[in-house]
């Protein structure tokens, strides 16, 4: 087959050319479309994936459209719909009879299940999340604030956004947490991780479509990207005609597309690298301290305690009792716990549990989140002070969530003052979460590993997500400048 690119076609990345080279030669077809990241990334996309995203976004645009001769009743009804086919057990068996099919072949491929499956504790919170939504006030047309001049008044309305793109990893209950971007009155078109794709197909059929249909709402007011392919995912993030992107996985990949989203002109909410640091300071409560760590190690998501700070005048003590609490985290799960530590923590290990692998720490490991499934995983070393604890966290941490365990007041003041983190706390880490800690379903979190972020808090929600217009009210016809 003749080729339509040649592997020294070159993409301009920053002023720089970079070549296609030749694998994205060999496969480049008539009307692909390559795109070019910070870094020389060069990334392919081919028209098939580019036509199912452009069909999607359009479906979800003429939702949107349609979304404003709704009423805020309307919206209600479709999450008290949403929750109720999700309560029915025959369409919930029907449901996870699918999911059972998604994790089997995840399995199979190797894959982490550990999100993937439907419990009966998910089904719980996605209709508790439904129910939520169903009890928020209309964002719509709602006053934000208003200036009172001599003769006329400035009102700031909230008004709708647009079409939110997500990208979610291979999670079910994502649909709980997308569709409450209607509530303020916008679409939703979302791709989900390729390993719950069927999933997410039964949970459109039985569920999504036909409470948009009894509530009255577009059906293309949610719209599902329906492929497995990554460069999918590219393409939507990539559609000018997308409000705002919002991405959450892993690390990596939410950077790359973020970088898409951002390169399109796309404002982009990204919840990538995860991991929770704890500081432990001089006058820390042993007791409390063995209890949150073990609270904060409960199962393996973004929150979840990823490096322990202990101060060393302290160390000698509180070494062996993060030791204990992490066997049993390990032991709550029979399994075993996996101490990644520093050679001075090392040394104050006077006995290992049976349960638990100690590795040494390079300081670098610092920065690494540990992904782990049953056997639960951190990092532990010592340090001169809560100084010295905030210095590592502002170098090496995602800048995401520090707990500041300490009886002392002031040792919280300064890491609220001094760490560069959204999310700081005195107990367990794992109450970082829109529904737990704002009783919000959460779109996403935001870490501040790219810059802080503007005008809003790192807990992103469906009644967050809105545009601000501004009315005014004349009553003076002589009013003049």
């Amino acid at each position: 087959m003749k080729r339509v690119v040649h592997p020294t076609d070159c993409v301009l990345i920053d002023g720089t050319p970079f070549p296609i080279g030749e694998a994205i030669a060999d496969n480049f077809t008539q009307g692909d479309r390559l795109i070019g990241l910070s870094g020389g990334q060069i990334l392919h996309i081919p028209l098939s994936d580019l036509q199912v995203s452009y069909d999607a976004v359009s479906q979800s645009v003429n939702g949107f459209q349609q979304m404003m001769s709704t009423s805020p009743e309307q919206v209600t009804q479709f999450f008290v719909e949403f929750a109720r086919l999700l309560g029915s057990d025959s369409v919930f068996d029907q449901i996870r009879n699918v999911n059972l099919k998604d994790v089997a072949a995840a399995k199979d491929r190797g894959r982490s299940t550990t999100r993937l499956i439907l419990t009966d504790s998910m089904r719980r919170d996605m209709i508790s999340a439904l129910h939520t939504w169903a009890q928020t006030p209309h964002v719509s047309g709602s006053l934000l604030s208003a200036v009172e001049h001599s003769g006329w008044k400035v009102s700031a309305m909230k008004a709708p956004l647009g079409v939110v793109a997500f990208i979610f990893e291979g999670r079910p209950n994502v649909f709980a947490d997308a569709t409450g971007v209607l509530r303020s009155g916008n679409s939703c078109v979302f791709r989900i991780g390729s390993d719950a794709l069927l999933t997410a197909q039964a949970i459109m059929d039985l569920a999504v479509r036909p409470a948009l249909s009894l509530s009255g709402l577009p059906l293309s007011a949610v719209t599902l990207v329906e492929s497995r392919s990554h460069a999918s995912g590219w393409a939507l993030f990539s559609d000018r005609r997308v409000s705002l992107a919002i991405a959450r996985g892993s690390g990596k990949a939410v950077a790359q597309l973020g970088a898409v989203a951002q390169q399109h002109g796309i404002p982009a909410s990204l919840h990538g690298t995860g991991g929770a640091w704890m500081i432990v300071g001089e006058s820390a409560d042993s007791g409390w301290f063995d209890q949150v760590v073990l609270n904060s190690m409960d199962r393996k998501v973004c929150n979840t305690l990823n490096v322990c700070c202990i101060v060393r005048s302290r160390a000698q003590e509180l070494v062996p009792v993060f030791v204990a609490a992490m066997a049993r985290a390990a032991s709550a799960k029979n399994s075993r716990a996996i101490l990644h530590v520093s050679t001075e923590a090392q040394s104050l290990i006077t006995s290992t549990p049976e349960s638990t692998t100690i590795a040494l720490l390079e300081q670098s490991d610092l920065a690494t989140e540990w992904e782990w499934d049953n056997d639960p995983e951190c990092s532990l070393v010592v340090v001169e002070s809560i100084d010295e604890a905030i210095a590592l966290f502002n170098q090496y941490a995602p800048k995401f969530i520090v707990s500041v365990i300490s009886q002392d007041a002031d040792d919280l003041q300064q890491v609220w003052r001094d760490a560069d983190a959204p999310f700081v706390g005195n107990g367990m880490t794992r109450w970082v979460d829109g529904q737990f800690a704002l009783d919000k379903p959460e779109l996403g979190l935001s870490n501040w590993q790219s810059g802080r972020t503007l005008g809003r808090g790192g807990i992103l929600s469906g009644d967050s997500v809105f545009s601000v217009r501004y009315l005014v009210d004349q009553q003076d016809a002589d009013l003049h400048r």
